[in-house]
């Protein structure tokens, strides 16, 4: 083999950034998996492997699509096998093992410093350190003051140690946007509690706008500094986003499940599914009885997901915004992106829409498959599952969301394994792992143009 061959292979079959993503989260499921099998974890009979594997992909990929009653089957030691799992998963596996490399004083490698900004950055940061320690000094602060919130609100239902457990858990919960909840009918008990909706509401807004914009919030209260562009159109399309569900949602269950609730309940109902549907996956209505108008809507929603770097997922939603100012430039019969003055490179777009393909396609197969072995060879009228269902299940894993029109635990084998699948590549990200498999490769040469005709 000559030397130009030689490099070639090895650089085709090198450990790239991106395959440390991959291997770091399939080893976590595996192992968190391997303990929730453990009859130490649940109560009375243990869980099926399978079980134990969509829980346990479910956690890691912050998605909160359960098969059995969190609260109800898992023990102590369960739970909080499942509450680490989260931790890890909302913080992502290389930034642990990296800031715990930093406390025992080991260099970082380049691959390493680059699989953590390709998690949370648009560009290298130049303090890395101080980078890792912001993440984490945000997270646990945000999280420690939701926990407290929580813990002052649960204590009038439950004894105080009880209450301290629960707001920890449903803390760390939201804000990783996991969805996972020890309460049988998630929130819908407190869906007219003003305090506990606007601190789960905050909490998973905070965890959703992603950790690059969080380091840059203080830049709204500071002169000298200017929030840079992409923490702009992250908190402009997330506000946007959440009131238009809201409105929609609203106005679509007026006449069905908010019938008969106050006003107050109607408006925090309408803005709790909202926020939720963007990768959070907790609910204050019964997601099996919403109207048709409503759960297309949160399958936009879901779709869309969280914003870059952050614990959610989705296509995102500055990618959401890019694409949108893409077609409307392609229709007025320009090249370039504009967005708040400032443009856009050709790169940004073109990975916008490879993004937005590899999601569909993903999700377009895992419905397809989902709803052929669930309903195989059974006639249209006759199945008892339908292609909302189904559909709505899958871009739930991909969004890595949670919400369920309560069919998750019905599933057979064959499509859990599917949704442990879609919740995986809605984590790490479609293109992450298409990227990783087919490393990019310049362009040498160029072939003749000719026309084809589309649309």
């Amino acid at each position: 083999m000559d030397t130009s061959r030689k490099e070639s292979f090895v650089k085709r079959f090198s450990l790239q950034p991106a395959h440390y993503l991959l291997l770091g989260f399939a080893l976590t499921i595996f192992v968190g998996a391997f303990f929730l099998w453990l009859p130490v974890s649940a109560r009375g009979p243990h869980v099926s492997f399978i079980d134990a594997l969509f829980t346990s992909t479910s956690a890691v990929c912050v998605t909160g699509l359960i098969v059995v009653d969190t609260g109800a089957k898992f023990t102590l030691f369960g739970q909080i096998v499942i509450l680490a799992l989260i931790q890890i998963g909302g913080l992502g596996i290389m930034t642990f093992s990296v800031f715990f490399m930093l406390l025992l004083g080991k260099k970082i490698s380049f691959k390493g410093r680059m699989a953590i900004h390709d998690s949370f950055s648009h560009s290298p940061f130049r303090d890395f350190g101080g980078m890792l320690k912001a993440i984490f000094i945000l997270t646990f602060s945000i999280e420690a003051l939701g926990a407290f919130s929580l813990a002052w609100l649960f204590s009038g239902d439950f004894p105080l140690p009880r209450a301290i457990y629960l707001a920890v858990f449903h803390s760390v919960s939201a804000f990783c946007n996991a969805g996972f909840s020890l309460f049988p009918d998630s929130l819908v008990r407190y869906q007219n509690n003003i305090g506990i909706n606007l601190v789960f509401m905050a909490l998973i807004v905070l965890g959703g706008l992603g950790f690059l914009v969080l380091i840059d919030l203080p830049a709204l209260f500071q002169r000298k500094r200017k929030l840079a562009l992409h923490s702009k159109v992250v908190l402009i399309a997330t506000g946007g986003l959440i009131v238009f569900g809201a409105a929609v949602i609203f106005i679509a269950e007026f006449p069905n499940q908010m019938a008969a609730l106050p006003v107050k309940g109607k408006i925090l109902a309408a803005f709790f599914q909202s926020v939720t549907a963007r990768t959070a996956g907790f609910n204050t209505l019964d997601y099996a009885k919403l109207t048709h108008a409503t759960l297309f809507l949160t399958v936009f929603l879901m779709f869309v997901g969280a914003s870059p770097g952050s614990c959610g997922g989705g296509i995102k939603t500055s990618a959401f915004m890019v694409l949108l100012l893409l077609i409307w430039r392609r229709i007025r019969g320009h090249r370039r992106v504009f967005i708040l003055r400032r443009t856009l490179p050709q790169g940004v777009t073109d990975r916008v829409i490879v993004i937005t393909f590899l999601s569909f396609a993903t999700v377009f197969a895992a419905t397809l498959l989902v709803m052929g072995i669930e309903s195989w060879g059974v006639p249209f009228g006759q199945s008892r599952w339908h292609l909302m269902n189904g559909l709505f299940e899958v871009v739930s894993a991909f969004g890595t969301v949670g919400l369920s029109t309560g069919i998750t635990s019905a599933l057979s084998a064959a499509s859990k394994l599917i949704l442990v699948i879609v919740m995986y590549l809605g984590r790490v990200g479609p293109a992450t792992v298409a990227f990783s498999i087919h490393p990019q490769e310049e362009e040498h040469f160029r072939f003749a143009e000719e026309q084809v005709m589309v649309g």
